[in-house]
């Protein structure tokens, strides 16, 4: 099983180009992002940005081959424009393009107004390279968190862009409570996971998160 650590500014360039390749068939992202050849020329660039991003106020775990990666925002933390957030923003707006920034911004409006008021985990970004997804990565690098969740009595939020992983995340305690599009885009299910006692944690997932420890 896999080994989950704290991801580091030295990590931001591996785990961007894992991301990457991770969200390239991804339904929404296609939708916003068509131009594979943008794709290619600016994708790597975008997500290191986010990791950065989200190292700054978030949590980021990564695995020892730095396969995938879990961006996490805290309670309590604001999702305001920083520096490292305007950086990420221009990343994003050159993968876009002049003709696909609207929508981009459209989809990004309507997350933020079905965004929960009530204090929470944010799950903002989960990704695994494809030569290694079904090896365990998601899991291991959810685990550190759901085990915080848990222990502190703590909800996670979070939007699935590919009805594909609902089931990975129901499995985690998740479970789907809305869905969000705009004109032409695919659904985006938003998904709420309150704190499992612990006698309601699964073996399975009790093995991961105690590897991932």
């Amino acid at each position: 099983m896999p080994h989950a650590r704290h991801a580091t500014r030295a990590d931001a360039a591996r785990l961007g180009r894992a991301l990457a390749e991770a969200f390239r068939t991804d339904p929404v992202w296609r939708w916003i992002a068509p131009d594979r050849a943008r794709w290619d020329a600016h994708a790597q660039a975008s997500f290191t940005a986010d990791v950065r991003s989200a190292l700054q106020k978030g949590h980021v775990y990564t695995t020892d081959d730095r396969a995938g990666a879990a961006m996490w925002s805290p309670p309590g933390v604001g999702r305001g424009i920083d520096l490292a957030k305007l950086r990420s923003g221009l990343t994003v707006a050159r993968l876009l393009g002049p003709r696909r920034l609207a929508p981009g911004i459209r989809i990004l409006q309507a997350m933020e107004k079905a965004h929960p008021r009530r204090e929470h985990w944010y799950l903002a970004m989960l990704g695994t390279h494809p030569d290694h997804q079904g090896r365990g990565v998601g899991s291991a690098v959810l685990a550190p968190v759901l085990d915080r969740c848990d222990r502190d009595g703590t909800p996670a939020y979070l939007e699935s862009s590919n009805p594909a992983n609902v089931p990975f995340y129901e499995h985690h305690g998740f479970v789907v409570t809305g869905s969000i599009q705009v004109a032409g885009s695919p659904p985006i299910d938003t998904m709420w996971r309150e704190p499992r006692p612990p006698h309601e944690v699964g073996p399975a997932v009790e093995a991961v998160r105690a590897e991932a420890r």
